[in-house]
């Protein structure tokens, strides 16, 4: 007679213990994951191109101008990046702690010194010493002159060299600050022999673009006659009205010959 094994089946009392210690094994491990996951987003750093946009140096230059950045923001934009564990910005303010934040010291360290530091190699350690050098050599600097140019003769002579070879007319645009002094001058149109083509809106950007108080302009008559055409008369009562709205002063319109030049604020009409 031949005997069959039995396999004994575990009570339910076992079954509901094992399952029991599964659910647990499972929750600790799904503990431990939320805590690897917590740890991770606590002590890793974002990327710079993660910061929001406000917040990264190029973005906030752009938006709020040079000012606004910190010194280490202003060092990051020039190395670029950091390393795996800093930012650009905090490798710079790593940078800027050992020197006490002193941007005099850091123009004394040498490319040997900041290469120390991980993230900065030789490019970037140049970069950020030919940096220090350009401010120290601005220092030295004078201030650069800007002309005078309150008057038709002033702007005649200071304009004539430019015109005085034209065989077509140009009329240009000066920008200046309050106290008359040249911010600017840039040609609004290259036209034919007896005028040229002017568009006020441009004049008017122009000036805004440049934060000028007042403005003149000036064109040349190649065929030497000093006498203002209909066509002038009428761009510079357009141009005063322009000036009017934008409250902009506009000081003169000069026509320029070689050698002799006709005035709109001299001769009483603007």
């Amino acid at each position: 007679m031949t005997s069959k094994k039995t396999t004994a089946q575990p009570s339910s009392a076992e079954s509901r213990a094992e399952s029991r210690a599964e659910s647990r094994a499972e929750s600790k491990a799904e503990s431990k994951a939320v805590a690897n996951s917590t740890f991770y987003t606590l002590h890793s750093k974002l990327n710079i191109n993660q910061w929001a946009e406000e917040d990264r140096p190029r973005e906030k230059m752009m938006a709020l101008g040079s000012q606004a950045l910190s010194d280490a923001e202003l060092l990051a934009i020039l190395i670029g990046s950091g390393n795996t564990e800093e930012s650009a910005v905090d490798l710079m303010k790593h940078v800027l702690a050992d020197c006490n934040n002193n941007l005099n010291t850091l123009g004394k360290m040498t490319i040997h010194d900041l290469m120390q530091y991980n993230g900065i190699g030789e490019a970037k350690a140049i970069t950020i010493l030919a940096a220090c050098e350009l401010g120290k050599r601005r220092q030295m600097e004078k201030p650069e002159e800007r002309p005078d140019l309150g008057t038709a003769t002033k702007i005649y002579n200071h304009m004539h060299p430019v015109l005085q070879d034209c065989d077509v007319e140009e009329f240009w645009l000066l920008l200046m600050n309050q106290n008359h002094r040249l911010i600017k001058k840039l040609r609004i149109s290259h036209g034919g022999i007896t005028e040229t083509s002017v568009d006020i809106r441009i004049i008017m950007r122009e000036a805004v673009l440049a934060n000028a108080t007042i403005l003149a302009v000036c064109h040349n008559h190649p065929s030497g006659n000093l006498r203002p055409s209909q066509h002038d008369n009428d761009l510079t009562a357009q141009l005063q009205q322009a000036c009017k709205v934008m409250r902009l002063h506009l000081m003169d319109h000069v026509i320029i010959t070689d050698g002799a030049y006709f005035s709109y604020n001299e001769t009483g009409r603007i």
